[in-house]
């Protein structure tokens, strides 16, 4: 394994997470809920009366920030290694996995972590192991 020291950026990636762990952070002791993507989006699906609005805002607001990113910086060169199906048929099983699992991602290895939650300890290690072996598979068996 090689690391591609031209596009490495551990700083932008810590500042990142870092973010990402204040927002969560803020999200739990200002709403008293969990920061999870699925749980939110999934709520818009079954609405019910004085939910809606901040879940659709927050929605809204991962759609535009990267629409605003866009208008005010430009393009970012985006390189897919994969084919359009090959890209539907992983989403659709990250959305079965998430259904499965009682959360995503971020709800659970963000949040769940951070709170010392079992369930989540195992979920995220479910998902990221899953997820080691599916690229060893792909790139090594199925070239």
């Amino acid at each position: 394994m090689t690391i591609d020291w031209s596009h490495f950026t551990p700083w932008m990636s810590l500042a990142g997470g870092l973010m990402l762990g204040m927002a969560a952070a803020v999200f739990v002791l200002v709403n008293g809920r969990i920061l999870g993507i699925s749980g939110i989006v999934g709520g818009l699906l079954r609405p019910r009366a004085g939910d809606v609005g901040w879940r659709l805002s927050f929605v809204l607001g991962m759609v535009a920030a990267p629409a605003l990113w866009f208008a005010l910086a430009g393009s970012v060169a985006v390189r897919v290694d994969a084919s359009w199906a090959m890209v539907l048929v992983a989403g659709l099983l990250v959305g079965m996995g998430t259904r499965y699992g009682s959360g995503c991602t971020s709800g659970h290895g963000v949040c769940g972590l951070s709170r010392l939650s079992p369930r989540s300890l195992v979920a995220t290690v479910s998902f990221m192991g899953a997820g080691f072996v599916a690229v060893y598979v792909v790139r090594h068996w199925l070239g």
